[in-house]
């Protein structure tokens, strides 16, 4: 009984350790997606290959990010724990996209 309910705080711990890094990643995202939206509708960015610059930066932080979580955290990857934290990255990140795409949806009906 004492070995499932550890499996249990393992699991949900992970499942928020990696939803954290998701929201966090997904709100950065959308940060850098409006400043780079007011560049272009200004004019400052004209070359199609600068429409969203510092992405790959953003991405080599996201994995950084989860490779510290798996030094300082080893038992979130231990025994399938890892997929519960990628399970809440995903899930976190998917949130951040989905509100964006609901607000993108309520402005066009607007």
């Amino acid at each position: 009984m004492n070995i499932q309910i550890t499996e249990i705080f393992r699991y949900t711990a992970a499942l928020i350790a990696g939803g954290l890094i998701g929201y966090v990643f997904g709100t950065i995202q959308q940060i850098a997606l409006r400043r780079n939206e007011k560049r272009q509708a200004s004019g400052q960015l004209n070359n199609g290959w600068a429409v969203m610059p510092g992405s790959g930066r953003r991405v080599a932080y996201l994995l950084i990010a989860l490779v510290l979580v798996q030094l300082i955290c080893p038992a979130f990857f231990y025994n399938g724990s890892q997929w519960w934290v990628s399970a809440g990255l995903v899930l976190a990140y998917g949130i951040t996209l989905f509100r964006q795409l609901r607000h993108r949806q309520a402005n066009l009906k607007s």
